[in-house]
């Protein structure tokens, strides 16, 4: 089960449209195969409520309304009553799983507390909904109150419940531990489903999934790149691989090709950026960094492990810097189809080590200026030329921009308007590359860094992410200005298209 507009959206800081909550369901459940998904907590907010709605309109038009899971509270019926307005068919009723949750939060004896899941179970089905339960803080009940945990299961597998869901709440568990008190309740009660949700406060979560799965558990609670309060929830492309290639007994119905691409959109609509070097989908992860290791897969692929990018809609790269060697460099040449002999391949080596000292970046892309310098061939002067332009922005009115352009010798001109100056600079070269029948590339990222600590005339470094025939490239651009270090990138990325 996936719980990231559900779990996830506790993510300090984070807050799903009703548009993003239906696109993401559409591509959890079709795209990447998601069993069930948990998309809301009931009673929320009016936002949540039209959510939810839209979410089971289109399941309910596509076979899906059994997959659509809320989070339900014990409320005399209030939450039951809210699911069934938005048209959703499973409650995951909300229980206490340990006696000090139970005693200090509700203050409720655990006959009272069972008294109320078992009104509420009966509701449900009354009006054709049915129930999974949660036992909150469940791994501190075994802990402290494990006499009290196997009440409740005694009592709720008698109940007509689904699943029963436990939490580890929050991140406690050791994977011994978690292997040890799934054991025990698994063999105690044969014939219910368990599932196991995880958190990750002290970075254990894919290794106590790993554990409950040893345990013969049945199900699991995940969300897009570990989204969660606090250090998150276990992270399902990490625990998609881990069960694809550790534990081949189970079979699991999730297509890993879309995992990159899923998790891409859900970092782009949340605006948390993924870790570079997270498992499966960090920028980072399939990228070779030490010339070595080039140079070993080169040789019979020594430095390849099972984890090949292409099984998750990815390719490999080979970084450039100070410890790149040739066998990178070698790499990035034959991605660009360029070919140097060995003598100026030394020297175009020793000027990348020279920029990864200064701790500057070197892209794939920069390797065409890189050799020219070095090199000083004859093909240094660019094609396209930014000669001159002007940017205004005035309160009340659109930024505008009027651009000169020299192409191949010949000069343009075009003025544009947009949201911002850069906007307004690239609906202007949009203007002349469409007048001449040329085609730009995509623009899908850009960010922008300062050194920390900086004032506000510090160098500002811009990266832009261009896609081109479905190939993504980097262009860089510096200065004190940062829609002029913007401007900068895209020269470069004229000259390279």
């Amino acid at each position: 089960m996936d719980t990231t507009l559900r779990d996830g959206e506790q993510t300090s800081g984070l807050s799903f449209s009703a548009s993003e909550k239906l696109t993401i369901s559409k591509l959890l459940i079709e795209e990447l195969k998601i069993d069930r998904i948990e998309v809301a907590s009931a009673r929320v907010s009016k936002g949540e409520f039209q959510a939810v709605k839209n979410i089971t309109n289109w399941a309910n038009l596509n076979g899906h309304l059994n997959k659509i899971e809320i989070l339900t509270f014990l409320d005399n019926g209030i939450s039951l009553e809210w699911l069934l307005k938005t048209g959703a068919k499973v409650q995951n009723l909300l229980t206490k799983g340990s006696l000090n949750h139970l005693k200090h939060q509700i203050k409720k004896t655990p006959k009272e507390h069972f008294s109320e899941i078992e009104k509420s179970i009966s509701l449900a089905k009354k009006q054709n909904i049915n129930t999974n339960v949660y036992l909150e803080d469940w791994s501190n009940g075994m802990k402290n109150s494990k006499d009290y945990v196997f009440k409740c299961l005694d009592f709720l597998t008698n109940q007509e419940v689904e699943r029963i869901l436990l939490p580890d709440t929050l991140g406690i568990l050791s994977p011994n531990e978690t292997f040890s008190f799934l054991s025990e309740i698994i063999i105690k009660y044969p014939n219910t489903h368990f599932d196991f949700h995880a958190h990750n406060d002290y970075d254990l979560s894919v290794s106590n999934v790993i554990e409950s799965l040893r345990a013969g558990c049945h199900g699991l609670h995940l969300t897009v790149n570990g989204m969660g309060e606090r250090a998150g929830n276990a992270p399902m492309a990490s625990v998609a691989a881990v069960i694809r290639d550790f534990i081949p007994n189970v079979k699991i119905n999730l297509n890993e090709e879309s995992l990159y691409k899923v998790s891409k959109l859900v970092s782009a609509f949340t605006g948390f950026r993924i870790p570079a070097n997270k498992p499966i989908v960090g920028e980072n992860v399939f990228t070779q960094t030490a010339g070595i290791h080039a140079d070993g897969d080169n040789k019979k692929n020594l430095y390849f492990n099972d984890l090949l990018p292409e099984r998750f809609g990815r390719k490999r790269k080979y970084a450039l810097g100070k410890t790149s060697g040739k066998a990178n460099i070698r790499k990035n040449l034959q991605e660009l189809g360029l070919f140097l002999n060995e003598k100026d391949l030394k020297k175009v080596t020793q000027r990348i080590i020279e920029l990864g000292d200064k701790k500057e970046r070197v892209s794939a892309e920069d390797l065409p200026y890189i050799i020219s310098d070095v090199l000083n061939s004859s093909d240094k002067k660019e094609k396209i030329v930014i000669k001159s332009y002007e940017l205004k922005h005035k309160k009340g009115l659109n930024p505008s921009s009027e651009l000169e352009i020299e192409i191949n010798g010949s000069l343009f001109k075009a003025t544009g308007i947009g949201d911002g100056q850069f906007d307004a600079f690239m609906n202007a070269v949009k203007k002349i590359y469409d007048n001449n029948k040329l085609f730009l590339p995509i623009l899908v990222d850009y960010a922008v860094t300062i050194p920390p600590g900086s004032n506000s005339d510090a160098l500002c470094e811009t990266f832009i992410t261009w896609k081109n025939n479905n190939k993504e490239f980097i262009t860089r651009g510096l200065d004190s200005d940062q829609t002029v270090s913007a401007i900068k990138a895209t020269e470069k990325m004229l000259n390279i298209i």
